[in-house]
Parts: structure tokens; sequence; C-alpha cells
């Protein structure tokens, strides 16, 4: 998934969940935009969204695999990747 608009869930407890980094095998990672920092690996289905909430430690590690790979492949998206990790992490 490309950065380029920003995106978007609402989750049925925690309310607006913003995108942080893709994941693995069509995943993606989001973050809780109101509430104290929780993070969930989301998988979209046919259905509606699958939720499972991960540590912190294990959204950080998916993004810097993403950046890492963004630089690997000289990606045009890794400043905005970039900028979305220090938002988020630090």
């Amino acid at each position: 998934m490309l950065p380029n608009s920003e995106s978007y869930l609402n989750h049925p407890t925690f309310g607006m969940l913003y995108l942080v980094t893709p994941a693995d095998k069509g995943r993606d990672i989001y973050a809780t935009l109101y509430a104290q920092k929780m993070f969930f690996l989301v998988t979209l289905e046919a259905r509606g969204a699958e939720f499972e909430a991960i540590p912190y430690m294990d959204a950080r590690y998916y993004a810097e695999i993403n950046i890492s790979r963004c630089r690997k492949n000289r990606s045009d998206d890794l400043v905005v990747w970039q900028k979305l990790f220090k938002q988020t992490f630090i």
C-alpha cells in the first residue's frame, strides 16, 4: 500500500485508526488516532476487517522492515514512510 494518501479504518471499540505501515501477507499495521497508542495488525477481508492487537515493539519492527525495504528498492515513498515512522515512534 502506498502512503500517498492517508488511510484510516474505524475500529468497533477504539475508534479511528491510521495506517502506520504495511506488514506481511496482505496485512497492515494501524494505530489508534485519539486514544493511547495501541497498535493492530489488520487483515481486510470481504466480510470486514480482522483486528489483532500487537505490542508497540512489534509495530515498530514492521515499520523498520518497511523502511529498509524502501531503501533497498530505492522507492520514491521512502521519505513519506520515514516521516510517518518519526511521527509514530519517536
